[in-house]
């Protein structure tokens, strides 16, 4: 009578046409896998009795990556916003399973990942969006780990690229002067002046209710984002992160500029009339509705082009306002709460740029503060 083999034991054995086969036995299942040598035929037993030892299951010896990253995306829908778990889907589906998606989850280790990377970087990929792909795997890899579907991360040992500062374009003063002014004939030019002067997101500015604004107090709180997903159009979700989700105070004279582009819109709500679908935006498309980002898009760049200021992206407004902020001497905690980042070390890192013409100037006021007084007479005389 054949003897059964143990949870964890394993065996191996050479057939006719000279391939290995070595087999483990995973809660009372035999798990079988092919190899050209024998070395990895016993490496694979040394890994896999390893894995068990440290509790994997037999669904995490026989599920593919693949079927592990489409139920860590259902998963994780609930934990990040719809944009976020669609940038996930895409980047798991476009570049991960093609080339891992058939290694069983247990099987996959740091050569893969390492392989997989530098096949995308071979191919034309490029290296940001590699540390992104890396970022989504370590981060399912991880749940796979609380989950006790596997007892390592081989994401852990894989060395991901480094890539360089992104480039930062910015308006001086007089460029952001030059942009509004060629703003006034634009239906975003209030839209504009705020994400100049406060640095909120373009999601932030298109998802604004009125009941965002606080007249009294000069303030908006930031609660929403609008942002369009594939295959569901415009959708409005919850603020990047917690620190995102804040209080902003805006100028007297910002207010001023409010209760005008406020009044426009009530003459064109009266002119469209039932032809207007009210939902309180406080920048919406010409009918009420919330509005796209591809019309803010165009309006944007062909302002650029007629005051012929460079091609910047829409998020360079965003970096104008915490640059300008920055020269203009306000202390970087308010721009890091002002921007919605949730560290400060975030806000220095990203404008260092700012800081040695902030430091100049310190160094100028301090020589000053600490130049030393003429005493005139003898020094005695003064005891």
């Amino acid at each position: 009578m054949t003897k059964k083999r143990g949870h964890g034991e394993g065996s191996i054995y050479k057939r006719k046409d000279g391939i290995w086969t070595a087999q483990v036995t995973v809660q009372g299942k035999q798990i079988y896998k092919y190899f050209k040598t024998q070395r990895d035929a016993l490496d694979w037993i040394h890994e896999t009795k390893t894995q068990i030892r440290s509790g994997v299951s037999i669904r995490a010896a026989n599920i593919t990556l693949k079927e592990y990253l489409d139920e860590w995306l259902v998963s994780h829908k609930s934990a990040v916003r719809p944009k976020t778990i669609y940038q996930y889907s895409q980047i798991v589906r476009q570049h991960i399973v093609p080339v891992l998606g058939k290694i069983k989850l247990k099987d996959l280790n740091p050569k893969h990942i390492q392989s997989l990377y530098n096949f995308k970087i071979e191919t034309g990929v490029s290296k940001r969006s590699v540390v992104l792909i890396h970022s989504i795997l370590h981060k399912a890899l991880n749940q796979a780990l609380r989950w006790e579907l596997i007892g390592r991360n081989p994401a852990h040992a894989v060395s991901r690229p480094k890539t360089g500062r992104k480039e930062m374009k910015t308006l001086s003063d007089s460029q952001a002067r030059t942009f509004l002014s060629a703003a006034k004939e634009s239906r975003y030019e209030m839209l504009y002046w705020l994400a100049i002067s406060t640095g909120m997101r373009q999601g932030e500015l298109l998802g604004l209710k009125w009941s965002d604004l606080d007249w009294i107090n000069g303030s908006f709180q930031v609660q929403r984002q609008l942002q369009r997903i594939d295959g569901e159009g415009l959708v409005f979700s919850e603020p990047k992160s917690l620190a995102s989700n804040r209080s902003v105070l805006i100028s007297i004279t910002m207010l001023d500029r409010l209760r005008n582009h406020l009044d426009y819109q009530i003459q064109e709500k009266r002119l469209l009339g039932e032809k207007w679908e009210e939902n309180d935006m406080m920048f919406p498309s010409t009918t009420g509705t919330p509005a796209d980002h591809r019309n803010l898009f165009r309006d944007f760049k062909s302002i650029l082009k007629k005051a012929e200021l460079p091609d910047i992206r829409f998020h360079d407004l965003r970096h104008t306002a915490a640059t300008l902020m920055l020269e203009q001497g306000v202390h970087p905690k308010v721009v890091q709460e002002r921007l919605g980042h949730a560290d400060i070390t975030l806000t220095l890192n990203t404008y260092s740029h700012v800081m040695p013409s902030m430091q100049e100037e310190a160094a100028k006021k301090m020589d000053a503060l600490l130049n030393p007084i003429e005493v005139s007479g003898d020094f005695n005389d003064l005891q």
